[in-house]
């Protein structure tokens, strides 16, 4: 509480992260590629817990795009291990807190036991409504706002307009409300094709530290830097 003010609810709703930096962490430190991986496993469980006690309600972490497919096999293949290793990890911290998980993109690239720990995760936690925690894998903005105008397509019988809201009730984050605010590390400033239908008028907010250096006391910054903005939504 500050002079009467209750700061828990200034802070955004829906936080996006675009985690960058993990292979530069690891590279200037002469660490395997996978260690910078790791550690920035960890800033995710750190931001979860923090954001719990600050009553934020929606994450999403911009995981593995579609074009990290074209990174080399064996960092693919140690992307989705520890992947794997983070949803094991993890599954009791979600179930303990009631965190809601769920994921999207396409993951049909990804190995089968990974899929299904992912499906097995979703269905766990469904009901759960302490935090929503998305997770986007094998994602692409614009083969999401594509599928939704397809699956609009099939479904309509008659030559009508399609609406902004058809195309919205027809996205992977139909369940979710739009981002008030993506973060992103590592000094670039781009949207590298996350979420561009959805975060249209969403506060952007750029850092040059690397995601594995992205701890809570930068966090609080962000948050700060949030707070301290004036929302217009297009207006004055």
């Amino acid at each position: 509480m500050t002079h009467g003010i209750d700061t828990k609810n200034l802070f955004p709703s829906h936080v996006a992260f675009i985690m960058d930096g993990n292979r530069r962490w690891a590279k200037k430190k002469n660490l395997p590629i996978i260690d910078g991986h790791k550690k920035g496993a960890e800033i995710i469980k750190k931001i979860v817990r923090k954001s719990i006690k600050l009553n934020i309600k929606y994450l999403t972490f911009y995981g593995f795009s579609n074009e990290n497919w074209n990174r080399s096999k064996h960092e693919v293949v140690q992307l989705q291990s520890l992947l794997k290793l983070y949803l094991d990890s993890e599954t009791d911290s979600f179930m303990k807190n009631q965190i809601n998980f769920s994921f999207i993109g396409d993951i049909g690239k990804f190995d089968f036991l990974i899929r299904e720990k992912l499906y097995s995760l979703q269905k766990a936690t469904s009901s759960f409504k302490n935090l929503f925690f998305t997770l986007a894998l094998g994602y692409g903005s614009r083969g999401e706002i594509l599928g939704s105008i397809n699956k609009i397509l099939k479904k309509k019988r008659i030559k009508t307009d399609i609406t902004e809201k058809d195309i919205s009730d027809n996205l992977m984050t139909s369940h979710l409300p739009e981002p008030d605010f993506v973060i992103r590390t590592s000094g670039e400033k781009r949207l590298s094709n996350f979420l561009l239908w959805q975060i249209a008028y969403s506060e952007l907010y750029f850092t040059k530290t690397q995601w594995p250096d992205f701890n809570l006391t930068r966090y609080m910054i962000a948050l700060k830097n949030f707070i301290n903005r004036k929302r217009r939504y297009g207006g004055d």
